[in-house]
């Protein structure tokens, strides 16, 4: 099973948005990746090892589904 990959659900670990779901976006290199979190739903780089990996994966180019997994409206997503 791959774990670092687009679309993995995890939870931030460190960091402001600590103890939130977040979905891995692009993956960068084996360091680092690129998340959106309920609070912050613009894309930013996040250290690999501030995450935990859950078993869950969800599309990343479906809104909806993305918006849902992370519990937000669909429209406050900024993905471009």
């Amino acid at each position: 099973m791959v774990l670092l990959e687009e679309g993995r659900l995890c939870i931030k670990k460190f960091g402001r948005d600590a103890g939130e779901k977040a979905v891995i976006v692009k993956v960068i290199d084996d360091n680092f990746v690129s998340i959106v979190t309920s609070s912050r739903p613009k894309p930013r780089k996040c250290n690999v090892n501030h995450l935990e990996i859950l078993g869950e994966k969800v599309d990343v180019k479906n809104k909806e589904e993305l918006a849902k997994a992370l519990e937000i409206p669909a429209e406050k997503l900024k993905l471009s």
